[in-house]
């Protein structure tokens, strides 16, 4: 996992509500355990017309949405079933951050472990954003802030692990093997006690 410290994106908007994981990856696609090539599976079933051409109604497919790294999404984005693939497809698509006033939890603790920033905002905040697409948004993880385009800034607040992690570009397992030493120090104090 490379580290989070800050992204610098516009915005892209997805409005509706809901979009649960089977949006975000149909589960006929979870035959894979590995993260590459994700991406084009991406929001499949919206995302493309049955012809296998871009769908001109998904928000994603607009020319102003092409490059965004970070996705405004309507209440409760990430709900469904619990599939790390959900994650993994977003950030092989590009995006690296949703902002949301309402993020299902397991998608949220999914994504922070994967790289890809979830971030809670207020409703009001969300609503101001979604009315706003397009505007370029400075993401700082350490700070835990998003800078925006008039000097305002919207706080957010992430689990101190979680942060950690994206920090220093680690997962759970990653964090272990950086206190290597550590635990073994300890299990040699404890097998002498």
């Amino acid at each position: 996992m490379r580290p989070v410290t800050r992204i610098h994106s516009r915005t892209a908007v997805l409005p509706d509500e809901n979009i649960d994981t089977d949006r975000i990856i149909p589960a006929r696609f979870l035959t894979t355990t590995t993260r590459t090539g994700l991406g084009k599976l991406c929001f499949h079933d919206w995302r493309y017309l049955p012809d296998g051409s871009d769908n001109p109604a998904f928000p994603l497919n607009q020319p102003a949405a092409k490059g965004c790294a970070i996705v405004v999404a309507g209440r409760n984005f990430g709900c469904g079933s619990s599939r790390e693939h959900a994650p993994w497809a977003l950030l092989d698509y590009g995006i690296q951050a949703v902002l949301c006033s309402e993020i299902a939890d397991i998608f949220r603790n999914n994504a922070l472990k994967n790289g890809l920033l979830a971030i809670v905002v207020s409703a009001a905040e969300q609503q101001w954003l979604l009315a706003n697409p397009g505007i370029e948004l400075t993401i700082d993880v350490q700070g835990q802030y998003i800078a925006l385009p008039d000097g305002g800034r919207i706080s957010f607040v992430l689990e101190p692990f979680a942060r950690h992690c994206l920090l220093h570009g680690v997962d759970q397992l990653g964090y272990l093997l950086q206190n290597e030493k550590l635990i073994a120090h300890y299990e040699q104090q404890e097998q002498a006690a």
